[in-house]
């Protein structure tokens, strides 16, 4: 690239910390890296003209997992981790809304149902047996009971009569909450550059020389936060995950409020400006997802279509208006990643499709590796 001196200078010199991705975590660093280091000079790049994985993609679930979810995570995790991982997620949740407020995101407690399809009867009872488990066990961290019985009042066919309730889960406009929170970053003097793709990195005694697709330039301190993308950038723990989405048209008369779980959250629902917004499948064909594609899969898609028909609109006519996908970044564990690779450079990865819940968070943790006596 043919870069003059002007711009060399006021975007690519002297550049105290480089953060890459613009998503949810590499914003709410930078946002935390300015209130540390108000003289810092920070540049945030992004490999696509808008954030490329799944903040901008994702399906706005302000959660922290369903019950079947959190007997799942009891099964590969310990008591101890499971508690932590909640615990981040609502502290998470909490930090994004104090951070944009909830009024602009558009936030709203609706509730979230899990369903259990006519199948999944042994699963749904061994939901209703450990219930009370689960919500003496959470009991600590929202001082009430969680999971509660609703019956099927949205008239879903093909379910168990019952829904298990949270009465705690919410939902988000993701379109609303990644432009304000953009705003937010550049207001504070922020610079961000699009289109900009991380090829390689050096690290020096006290820089870091970054080389892309378009120019190379030097950095004091280099922070990853592309999580589904961080294998690109030899991140091995992080695989990526991707997610496929559908949205319908607006539907007259819908009645369908809250966000909804089915199959141990592989697949979720939620309304939408009068629209269903439907996604997962992933489970349908976990190798071909594990993908950095931003593409749609005619197993996936026919499901979801075939779902909608038969289980969530049974009696109601609709039309496909959209679809896409968005990338995550998944692992052996849950927890998301944040640590120092070296002396220079550090990564906050891994947030297991909980970005919206957990990102914020992720982000401020980030920055927190960079300890406060850091010359600027």
């Amino acid at each position: 690239m043919n870069l003059s001196y002007w711009e060399i200078k006021t975007w690519l010199t002297n550049v105290d910390f480089t953060v890459v991705g613009s998503g949810i975590v590499g914003l709410n660093c930078a946002l935390q890296l300015k209130e540390k280091f108000p003289k810092a000079k920070i540049l945030i790049l992004e490999k696509g003209t808008l954030p490329q994985g799944a903040s901008t993609k994702n399906a706005g679930f302000a959660c922290f997992g369903s019950l079947s979810e959190i007997l799942d995570d009891l099964n590969t995790h310990t008591q101890q981790e499971v508690i932590s991982l909640i615990k981040k997620r609502v502290e998470g949740l909490q930090l994004l809304r104090n951070t944009l407020g909830d009024k602009t995101i558009n936030y709203q407690q609706l509730g979230g149902y899990e369903l259990f399809t006519k199948k999944d009867s042994s699963l749904f009872q061994e939901c209703l047996a450990k219930k009370e488990t689960i919500n003496k066990l959470l009991k600590p961290i929202f001082g009430e009971a969680v999971f509660s019985l609703k019956d099927n009042s949205f008239r879903f066919n093909n379910i168990q009569e019952q829904y298990i309730f949270n009465q705690y889960e919410g939902q988000i406009d993701t379109g609303k909450m990644m432009d304000a929170l953009l705003q937010k970053v550049l207001s504070k003097g922020v610079k961000i550059l699009n289109n900009v793709s991380v090829n390689t990195f050096s690290e020096a005694n006290n820089s870091v020389k970054i080389e892309t697709n378009l120019f190379d330039f030097t950095t004091s301190k280099l922070l990853i936060a592309t999580n589904g993308f961080a294998s690109q950038l030899h991140i091995a723990e992080v695989k990526p995950a991707r997610a496929q989405v559908l949205i319908t048209k607006p539907i007259k008369n819908l009645h369908i409020k809250g966000t909804f779980h089915l199959d141990k959250g592989y697949y979720y629902f939620r309304n939408i400006d009068d629209r269903i917004l439907f996604g997962g499948g992933r489970n349908l064909d976990f190798k071909t997802e594990e993908t950095t594609v931003l593409a749609q899969t005619a197993i996936i898609q026919n499901q979801l279509e075939t779902l909608l028909k038969t289980t969530i609109l049974p009696n109601t006519s609709f039309e496909i208006e959209h679809r896409w996908s968005g990338i995550m970044g998944v692992g052996s564990q849950k927890k998301a990643i944040v640590k120092p690779l070296s002396n220079n450079v550090f990564c906050g990865v891994r947030l297991g499709g909980m970005g919206v819940a957990i990102g914020s968070l992720v982000g401020k943790e980030l920055a927190n590796l960079i300890p406060v006596q850091t010359e600027i």
